[in-house]
């Protein structure tokens, strides 16, 4: 920690430093918030927390800013919880371990949470640093954002007195974003039927692993390898020749997070064990060739295990196999309206099975909610010809584009004079929340910018130190940049 706050600007890092030490994945964000709040009255700020535990704290304008228009900067309170196989950490007890590796910061084996902890500890940094000159303004930090958006979902109306909202959440130093895709869940379960163990029959434990993963909306469009779909198509080619059925199939930790590991227990006739390594290390060269740009550390593994349960039936371990074989992921169309960005994709994400049921969890993002539908309609086709159950929850909007945008053409300007270059204005395939947003505040004006952020969503995570002061620079002085009330 203490490398990391040598780092400049030094408020911020140190800021950082210290969610980092505190636990909060999603669903365990409660003692962050709470050390927030003591922090907030420590520090005199006016703080308050709504029916679903988003933070509010209020700052006063600086003297002389009394009449610029109000600004909410806001950020989300939890960190996805990802980390390497070998890592021993549990992210509901254990402080992340970030360091200084030239010019990143990592974390020692796990996502380092700089998704959203930068953008907020740069919100917090504000509230601390009385040098920064601003208007009124307001600092919101919403719960549960990773795993549906719980926090965005719950904001009333007439609680935030802001007229412009900067959001903290992009990755890319240099890019203005306007707009974001919005995205729904979808589950299928597929019944299972067992039975004994074949006589004869041996056990094995057959692993993927080694893949980059990383962030199912912005680094979709990357080609990267999605262990459950690779692990699928690998049995989908074997299982009749070697005479395979499945005890178990499990892959993925996160529905928006690309699988980099997943596994099937399965039985197969004793004499046909060596042909599985022999074929497996085929595919593992086939598949090695196919994504050497952009995945270098990707390994099968196989293990012998003693059966803890009987297998799938021929005809049920055929029947997932298929289905999670012919479902589609990745990109699957790119926008006609905005060049270079993905419209509409999935990730089938996780894959696991319990006893009697197989459940997929799939999201899918969209920047139209046509696009979503489609994919739906597809997933709910293939659910319907494998005879398993299916459906879409948890829709959320995407946040339209505005090029008339006053603070979109203000961050622009501000950026242009700061640094001597046009910024990117750019619509984010991932989901931000500022389409939520946009319900219960439909005047609001909304411009996300952040620092540059890579793997997020995956252990390689890891923030850009000089970004973070380009970006730093960059808020601060749109802050005091913000015109007054008309």
């Amino acid at each position: 920690m203490s490398e990391l706050t040598q780092l400049s600007p030094q408020p911020l890092w140190q800021i950082f430093a210290k969610i980092c030490s505190i636990p909060h994945p999603s669903y365990h964000e409660e003692a962050l918030a709470s050390h927030i709040m003591r922090w907030a009255q420590e520090k005199g700020l006016h703080g308050e927390r709504d029916e679903v535990g988003n933070i509010l704290l209020r700052k006063p304008a600086t003297p002389g800013y009394e009449k610029r228009r109000p600004v909410v900067l806001q950020a989300h309170l939890d960190m996805v919880p990802q980390k390497n196989n070998e890592t021993l950490h549990d992210f509901t007890r254990d402080p992340i371990q970030p360091y200084v590796d030239g010019d990143w910061v990592k974390a020692r084996g796990t996502t380092l949470g700089a998704d959203n902890g930068i953008g907020m500890a740069s919100a917090l940094a504000v509230l601390a640093d009385d040098g920064v000159q601003h208007g009124p303004l307001e600092v919101l930090l919403t719960m549960t954002e990773e795993t549906g958006m719980a926090g965005a979902f719950g904001l009333q109306p007439g609680w935030l007195q802001g007229d412009i909202l900067i959001n903290t959440d992009s990755e890319e130093e240099g890019e203005i974003y306007m707009g974001c895709a919005g995205g729904v869940d979808f589950k299928t379960i597929l019944p299972l039927e067992r039975e004994a163990v074949p006589a004869g029959y041996h056990v094995l434990k057959l692993t993927i692993k080694g893949l980059k993963g990383g962030h199912s909306g912005g680094d979709i469009h990357k080609g990267l390898g999605n262990a459950n779909k690779l692990l699928a198509r690998f049995l989908s080619k074997q299982a009749h020749a070697l005479d395979i059925q499945l005890i178990d199939f499990n892959g993925g930790t996160l529905r928006n997070a690309i699988p980099r590991e997943a596994y099937a227990t399965l039985a197969l006739p004793q004499e046909n064990a060596e042909s599985l390594s022999q074929l497996a290390q085929s595919f593992l060269s086939v598949i090695k060739s196919e994504l050497a740009a952009v995945e270098k550390k990707l390994a099968i593994q196989i293990d012998p295990i003693t059966p803890d349960a009987p297998v799938l039936t021929k005809v049920t371990s055929d029947r997932f196999i298929a289905l999670l074989n012919a479902m589609p992921n990745g990109v699957i169309r790119f926008s006609d309206d905005v060049k270079g960005v993905v419209e509409t994709s999935l990730n089938v994400g996780v894959v696991s099975m319990e006893p009697e049921q197989a459940h997929i969890r799939c999201l899918i993002r969209s920047l139209i909610d046509s696009g979503k539908d489609d994919v739906v309609g597809m997933l709910t086709a293939l659910g319907s010809l494998a005879g398993a159950q299916t459906a879409a929850k948890g829709s959320y909007p995407g946040w339209k584009p505005d090029a008339n945008s006053p603070v979109m053409h203000l961050v622009r300007e501000t950026y242009q004079k700061l640094f001597n270059k046009t910024p990117n204005i750019q619509v984010i395939h991932a989901g931000l929340e500022c389409g939520l947003f946009k319900k219960p505040y439909p005047l609001m004006d909304m411009v996300s910018i952040g620092p540059t952020i890579t793997g997020p969503h995956s252990p390689d995570e890891q923030v850009h130190i000089k970004s973070v002061g380009q970006y730093w620079t960059l808020l601060t002085a749109l802050l005091k940049a913000i015109p007054e009330k008309d």
